[in-house]
């Protein structure tokens, strides 16, 4: 955490949002700094809102590059604040950290298996009328025979101020190798809020009757509909480099959000 981006001009790709400010941000920002595309850059800067932040780091993994987002949306918690000036300076400055997505296998009733990766979380959600029923097992070890919810999910700490904290799950500090799984308006366990589980874990959710209680799953809003099965885990290999001013790094916004 909190190592220095690397000093001196740098070429930046601007991608923005559809959004209209975000629009007029980018025309503005390479006309004053200059573009290049994103296969080129060595910095990536980001104007949009967190999902827009999302899309981006999930579009850029493979290229290992560095993204900075400046706030052109609704909430940014993944982005810093925008202006149009020292923005050299400011990258200089930056301070990067890593997050490791979560590698989501769904396989749904008829047997077709979908793959995706999500930053925030994975989440499984009743697509009916019902309450959906699951089995939880963590590590080939069934943990909860049946959980009767609304849903549940699987955050990593990037994602825990996101769905994961809406639902009353805990904030986890970003360097704690920790993952939450909580569960949506559970009715039986009627008492039940979650786990703690070590980034390693290896969890699996099984929908018990899924023709009469569908469950969609969902990761970073790459949705599966009726789903038997869902395999999830950190994925270590992937690296999403994100940039943030001092000070305003993801550490300090998960500290200062539990005290607000």
């Amino acid at each position: 955490m909190g190592s220095k981006a690397a000093s001196g001009a740098k070429a930046i790709a601007f991608v923005a949002s559809n959004v209209e400010a975000a629009q007029e941000a980018r025309s503005a920002l390479a006309a004053r700094h200059g573009d290049v595309p994103v296969e080129a850059a060595e910095v990536i800067v980001a104007l949009g809102g967190d999902g827009f932040m999302l899309q981006t780091l999930h579009a850029t993994q493979a290229l290992d590059v560095p993204v900075y987002g400046m706030n052109r949306g609704t909430v940014g918690f993944l982005m810093n604040a925008y202006a149009e000036e020292d923005l050299p300076e400011r990258l200089d400055m930056a301070q990067e950290e890593i997050l490791n997505p979560l590698f989501m296998r769904a396989t749904t009733v008829s047997g077709s298996v979908h793959e995706a990766l999500a930053i925030n979380e994975v989440s499984l959600l009743r697509q009916g009328p019902q309450a959906a029923r699951l089995r939880i097992s963590v590590d080939g070890r069934v943990r909860m025979e049946e959980l009767v919810c609304d849903g549940a999910l699987l955050s990593t700490p990037a994602g825990s101020t996101a769905y994961n904290y809406s639902a009353h799950g805990p904030i986890l500090p970003i360097g704690s190798d920790v993952l939450a799984l909580t569960a949506m308006a559970a009715f039986r366990p009627r008492r039940w809020r979650g786990a703690l589980l070590p980034k390693t874990a290896k969890v699996r959710f099984e929908a018990l009757n899924p023709a009469k209680r569908p469950v969609m799953a969902d990761a970073d809003a790459q949705s599966v509909r009726n789903v038997a099965v869902v395999d999830i885990r950190s994925e270590p290999a992937i690296r999403h480099r994100l940039l943030f001013d001092p000070g305003h790094g993801l550490e300090e916004r998960l500290i200062r959000e539990q005290f607000v």
